[in-house]
């Protein structure tokens, strides 16, 4: 659930990501209650730090490339923010941001354990067939 620790807790969700003007990650714990994952949305190495800090149990980081999903979005951090905090978390990171089947790969090679796809899939002319595409270049990647 993206935002609502009060939504995932009523819909009995997993867990909740939060951004950077979100609930603080203790406060989205206490709402959702025990044995719920709360992940946070990172943009440099100082966020990274700080949501580390407060206990998330994985980060995104990005935008890795210019993103076309988000009106207003920051600009483009590269593959550097992926490698730097692969080397300063050990919980699992998941690149977002202009990713797509071409550019995943190049993200998980970075050290991302996953990777966020918006736009190239939901804005693709065949959705279905993005996704069967993403899925394949994912699955050789992981080979």
């Amino acid at each position: 659930m993206n935002d609502r620790p009060d939504v995932a807790r009523a819909v009995d969700a997993d867990g909740v990501h939060l951004g950077q003007d979100d609930l603080p990650v203790a406060a989205a714990r206490r709402v959702l209650g025990p044995g719920k994952l709360v992940g946070v949305s990172t943009h440099d190495p100082a966020e990274l730090a700080g949501a580390l800090a407060a206990g998330a149990d994985d980060v995104g980081v990005g935008p890795v490339w210019a993103t076309a999903s988000k009106v207003g979005a920051l600009a483009p951090r590269g593959l550097g923010l992926v490698r730097a905090a692969r080397r300063a978390a050990a919980v699992p990171l998941v690149a977002i941001g202009g990713i797509g089947p071409d550019t995943a790969p190049d993200a998980l090679a970075a050290g991302a354990d996953a990777v966020a796809m918006i736009a190239a899939l939901v804005r693709a002319p065949d959705p279905a067939a993005a996704v069967r595409t993403a899925l394949a270049r994912l699955a050789a990647v992981r080979r």
